[in-house]
């Protein structure tokens, strides 16, 4: 099945979905609540670089989308939606705290003491270069590298239009570049 007819199912049963909690099925949301958690916490903990935090961030995602179901609007996937409000959440919360960076283990398959040492200094550097980058920027990075999110759902997400949040990963693919040379090359 193409990729493209997948993407309109699922989003026709999340429309069924949400129509059902909508007509006050309040048991229905749950189905939601097992489609998309995973994503969300993933978009969360990108953004966050924090399990405890993107735990937290998914948990309220879904309360608020809960308490605001009847603002859903079809013409946008409910995923994009959902995402909507784990992103801002998450900005939110980076705003609030210290911005935190994610935590990247970076796997070996032979760990010599020396590779240990080298990944542990790459993982702190990536963790720096992700700190320097602006709110913005990190979530577009994030959205877009780590979850393949496409340009047009990022700018929506992030209230930005098409250029600006090309702009913002074109910015934060070049401040990343500059900060983990020699190590990495980003294309």
């Amino acid at each position: 099945m193409p990729r493209v007819s997948l993407i309109g199912k699922m989003h026709e049963i999340d429309l069924t979905v949400v129509s059902r909690v909508q007509a006050g099925e309040k048991d229905a949301f749950g189905l939601l609540v097992e489609r998309h958690s995973q994503s969300v916490f993933r978009a969360a903990y990108r953004i966050t670089g924090n399990e405890t935090d993107a735990d937290e961030i998914v948990q309220e995602t879904f309360l608020r989308a809960y308490r605001e179901i009847h603002r859903y609007e079809s013409r946008a996937s409910f995923s994009t939606w959902i995402h909507t409000i784990a992103r801002n959440l998450a900005l939110d919360s980076l705003r609030k705290n210290k911005p935190g960076a994610p935590d990247l283990e970076l796997v070996s398959t032979a760990p010599t003491p020396e590779r240990l040492v080298s990944s542990k200094l790459l993982g702190e550097r990536i963790a720096e270069a992700m700190n320097q980058l602006s709110p913005h920027e990190r979530a577009a990075f994030s959205m877009r590298h780590y979850d393949g999110v496409p340009l047009v759902e990022i700018g929506e997400s992030l209230g930005l239009s098409e250029n600006a949040t090309k702009q913002s990963i074109f910015r934060a693919v070049r401040k990343l570049r500059r900060a983990l040379l020699p190590w990495v090359t980003l294309t």
